[in-house]
């Protein structure tokens, strides 16, 4: 991007798909082609298989808690506190995580990781299943699945590449959001039927015995198949090491701004969908979970599309992060149930587009031994922002109103989204324009003259 291209596409991407074949002989020549061509590999399957098991167990849990706490405090600023301290951990210790993940093992690292969150659950579900879950309860779980998460989410994130190799990362990342999109569809209907049938104690203890489905996939993978980066020994300042790192590439610095901006104030659904469900249109917890589950039908939707692209470009990180922003703030005032329900499903689908965009560029721009730091960055960034913007969205959203507060979250978004389009153009000797297509950034007239020189 420094020399302008990068607007468009990341960096290293052509020269890390260049040396697929030689470090990834069982993938497609040339990188990845087809939707679904990483599952063709033994380990990455094993991997989604697990993933999805689990991935719906944890919808069900994040349905049935929100829920659970709504019914307890009836106020959205306790669910929005909850979330909090959910992500609280990721914002004060997301760096460390990072360095861990660099520094050991991923396979045996998330095997741990994966069983400690199965135990949260597991004692989540006693407590409720006994009738003696208190909110203080709930908020405790919410803060320890924050703490594993810390160290999870990077070594998750990075073990992609080490199970496709660079040639399939792009159809990896898109795939895994696909993933967990597809249990979104249905971990939030069947959290709705337990919690009317049988309460929400049931969806915490089949979200806890989930977990064994990922550990099963990670004892059976094949390790000789796997392309493991060599950990970093312990060493000091690795931590400044790979925010000095971020700090010198545009590439990176960028789309991580844009995706905190988006993380903190746009990504609160289950505060607004929760007040909407509960104070807007009367509903119950299978309202809520429809709302949900349409906002993954559009996800699902977008990281499939993703995922057929198979490459990550910059300009279209800025025109979904815009899509995103409009549609908030046009939902937020849409008059009639069923028309807020529809444009849930676009929402969804630019929203996914976002992270999937900016979570593939920063990988392919990333240097393997520095991946675990950049992508801890991008999670505490992206997750870690979620302790500030949830309770001030859930405060907007309980003294204006859900429609002003998912309208304040639009806003802000679009505010971020702009700015950081207008600086990707200046930084790449480019201009923003608008056509049919969404966003353009098209050579300034100073480096069309520039060019026949060079």
């Amino acid at each position: 991007m420094s020399t302008g291209t990068g607007a468009d596409s990341a960096p290293g991407h052509t020269s890390t798909t260049t040396t697929a074949a030689s470090r990834n002989p069982g993938a497609p020549p040339g990188g990845s082609r087809g939707m679904f061509s990483s599952l063709k590999i033994r380990n990455y399957r094993l991997f989604a298989t697990g993933q999805v098991v689990s991935n719906t167990g944890t919808w069900m849990q994040r349905i049935a808690q929100d829920w659970l706490v709504l019914s307890l405090t009836g106020s959205a600023s306790a669910v929005g506190v909850t979330i909090a301290l959910q992500f609280l951990p990721m914002l004060l210790f997301g760096l460390y995580g990072g360095v861990l993940a660099d520094r050991l093992p991923k396979r045996p690292l998330l095997i741990a990781t994966q069983s400690a969150m199965g135990l949260t659950g597991v004692a989540l579900a006693a407590l409720t299943l006994a009738g003696n879950v208190q909110v203080w309860h709930v908020y405790l779980a919410a803060f320890l699945i924050g703490l594993v998460t810390v160290v999870d989410n990077p070594a998750r994130q990075t073990f992609v590449s080490e199970m496709v190799g660079p040639a399939q990362l792009a159809n990896a990342v898109s795939l895994n959001s696909a993933n967990f999109q597809s249990a979104r569809l249905v971990g939030p209907a069947i959290a709705g039927v337990l919690i009317t049938a049988v309460g929400s104690g049931w969806a915490f203890l089949l979200n806890g015995l989930s977990f064994a489905a990922p550990i099963a996939g990670l004892l059976l993978m094949r390790t000789r198949e796997l392309h493991p980066v060599t950990p970093q020994p312990r060493a000091k300042g690795q931590l400044r090491e790979g925010l000095r790192y971020v700090a010198g590439k545009p590439e990176l610095v960028w789309p991580i701004v844009l995706v905190g901006f988006i993380g903190t104030f746009g990504f609160n659904f289950p505060i607004w969908l929760s007040a909407f469900t509960d104070d807007v249109f009367h509903g119950d917890a299978g309202t809520y979970g429809l709302f949900n589950t349409l906002i993954a039908a559009g996800s699902l939707a977008g990281a499939l599309l993703a995922a057929r692209r198979g490459h990550s470009r910059l300009r279209l990180l800025v025109t979904a992060a815009v899509l995103f922003s409009v549609l908030l703030l046009v939902t937020a005032f849409a008059p009639g149930f069923w028309l807020f329900a529809v444009l849930l499903v676009p929402i969804g689908m630019f929203g996914l587009t976002v992270n999937v965009v900016a979570n593939s560029s920063v990988q392919m721009a990333t240097d393997p031994e520095m991946r675990g730091r950049v992508m801890a960055l991008f999670m505490m960034v992206f997750t870690g922002g979620t302790p500030v913007g949830a309770p001030l969205v859930g405060w907007i959203t309980d003294t204006y109103g859900a429609r002003l507060g998912m309208a304040a979250g639009g806003l802000v978004s679009l505010a971020a989204a702009v700015a950081v389009g207008l600086v990707l153009s200046r930084v790449g000797n480019l201009r923003l324009r608008l056509n049919r297509h969404g966003v353009v950034f098209v050579p300034t007239v100073a480096r069309r003259e520039l060019a026949p020189a060079a």
